[in-house]
């Protein structure tokens, strides 16, 4: 049985990244913007208050299932800062929204810190319907810790500064095969996929 699910998101990266982590159960996924829907808030403190928001605007404005995905960087020494304001770190500031502008902001507010202790969180929200009563919810956390410096070319958002030291790696620096394999986001899929095969009965 396959399904199509909008994506709450207009992040290329992140449909190329989600769209291989759950093609296995025949689920397709589309972007909102490419259904001409807006971006929805997110006023929310936590990943997963803001992955439902997003999930249910989708839902409701597309009429179809919906799948959103809330993410950031959390570090230890910053009391979970960037967390859900990651996308809009130098924005907070003053300064631009880029992804340029976020690492060189965290770097910045790093540069006198020792304890550089960090992971990438992602929640994963599903939804049938604007209303559904039953969402499904999966979070992921990658450790890591923020290099004084970028690293590597890959991957987008603070890829280039979070060093995984399982890998010996920064994110950036990894294929994607192996992002895929590793990643918040596919830590969070993997439980979603179990839930889905469960409640949805997909796959």
């Amino acid at each position: 049985m396959s399904m199509k699910l909008v994506l709450a998101s207009n992040n290329a990266k992140k449909l190329v990244e989600l769209q291989a982590l759950f093609a296995p159960l025949g689920i397709t996924l589309v972007t909102q913007g490419s259904l001409g829907i807006p971006e929805a808030e997110e006023p929310f403190d936590s990943f997963v208050e803001n992955a439902l928001a997003k999930a249910r605007h989708a839902a409701r404005l597309s009429g179809l299932p919906a799948l959103a995905d809330d993410s950031g960087v959390s570090v230890d020494a910053l009391g979970g800062a960037p967390g859900v304001r990651s996308a809009r770190y130098a924005l907070d500031a003053g300064g631009e929204k880029s992804d340029a502008a976020n690492n060189q902001r965290l770097l910045r507010e790093l540069a006198t810190v020792a304890d550089r202790r960090a992971r990438f969180v992602c929640a994963l929200v599903a939804v049938r319907s604007p209303e559904d009563p039953e969402p499904l919810i999966a979070m992921g956390r990658w450790m890591g810790e923020i290099l004084t410096a970028p690293d590597g070319d890959g991957g987008f958002g603070y890829d280039p500064l979070m060093h995984i030291p399982a890998l010996g790696k920064t994110v950036a620096s990894l294929d994607a095969e192996v992002k895929n394999r590793h990643s918040h986001r596919a830590l969070a899929a993997a439980q979603l996929i179990d839930q889905f095969r469960e409640a949805w009965h997909l796959g």
